[in-house]
């Protein structure tokens, strides 16, 4: 018997208003720092989780607006089973 999940769960309580072309859908942005270069210089990465189906076909240097900001894609990858997507993203 195959297990139907609902993805939109994940993303209810956190995601914020995604949209890139025609898509508009939730997603969680993470912005996590990090120290380089012996404590002389701090970094954010921006990652955004979201469902595959959303916005896994984007492709690098396509624009994606996250809580109206704007961002460019750097990369995409899929997380565990494919369902949902990693997106690396760079302020615009």
């Amino acid at each position: 018997m195959a297990f139907t999940e609902d993805l939109s769960i994940f993303l209810a309580d956190f995601g914020v208003t995604c949209t890139s072309g025609a898509v508009t859908a939730l997603g969680i942005l993470n912005m996590p720092g990090q120290v380089l270069a012996g404590d002389m210089i701090i970094s954010t990465d921006y990652t955004l989780v979201a469902k595959t189906s959303d916005f896994g076909n984007l492709l690098r240097g396509d624009s994606i607006t996250v809580e109206a900001v704007a961002y460019t894609v750097r990369e995409v990858l899929l997380l565990d089973d494919g369902k949902m997507s990693e997106i690396s993203l760079q302020k615009t």
